[in-house]
């Protein structure tokens, strides 16, 4: 059964890549370039997720979320060209999934759409027991598995020692939570934290290289000065 995906962006040769990527993942891609089209498309297509300017010509892509969210409940990923903290936030509070900036690598949003799809998907058809522990994560296009400890970003296989696997596969369990250094060492290493130790910084410049993270400004593994580290939801 194929997945249909909207995708309304003016940026007609934006809209063409994107399709090209979601096309040879087997995706029927339903391309808008105006605010009408797309509620057009909503209104009398079977959709399985939708992907937002937040820019259209005629309307804007919160517009379109919220007219999606007082009827269905399929991902919404949003595009921006605009970085800004508040247009995240007003995204995410109105009821979108996922937030992508423009300029982005069209295999980051596919990433992404498969991470998406794989948990609504999960949702709908077999809800799990709250008592059974969570065996793999998937956050944004980096996947962790515990049951054959692998490990993938945007589909490329990481190859990490036991201790980096560690580090974060605790860091993604406690996703959305700034975990302090020396719980972390605790947690990995089972011995007690001494002040002078760098052991985990260390260890999380090695994962950052592995994942390519820019050191500025990383995508995955955040810095929280003084405190410790996150993976933000």
């Amino acid at each position: 059964m194929s997945i249909h995906i909207l995708v309304a962006d003016d940026e007609k040769e934006l809209a063409d890549v994107l399709e090209l990527y979601l096309v040879s993942d087997g995706c029927t891609v339903h391309k808008c370039y105006t605010g009408a089209e797309a509620l057009e498309c909503i209104a009398h297509t079977d959709l399985d997720l939708a992907i937002l300017d937040v820019m259209l010509p005629d309307a804007d892509g919160f517009q379109i979320c919220r007219k999606i969210r007082e009827k269905f409940y399929y991902p919404i990923i949003m595009l921006t060209a605009r970085a800004a903290d508040g247009d995240k936030i007003m995204g995410l509070t109105i009821g979108a999934d996922d937030y992508i900036t423009k300029p982005f690598n069209p295999l980051e949003v596919t990433a992404r759409v498969k991470t998406q799809l794989r948990r609504y998907m999960r949702y709908n058809n077999s809800a799990k027991r709250q008592d059974e522990p969570v065996r793999e994560y998937d956050i944004r296009g980096l996947t962790i598995n515990m049951d054959n400890r692998r490990c993938s970003l945007f589909g490329r296989e990481l190859q990490l020692t036991p201790i980096e696997f560690s580090i974060l596969w605790y860091l993604c369990e406690h996703q959305g939570v700034v975990v302090p250094s020396e719980e972390l060492f605790e947690a990995v290493w089972g011995e007690k934290f001494l002040q002078s130790s760098n052991t985990v910084m260390a260890h999380i410049g090695r994962l950052r290289e592995k994942m390519d993270e820019p050191a500025r400004s990383p995508r995955f593994i955040k810095t929280v000065w003084g405190v410790g580290y996150t993976i933000e939801k």
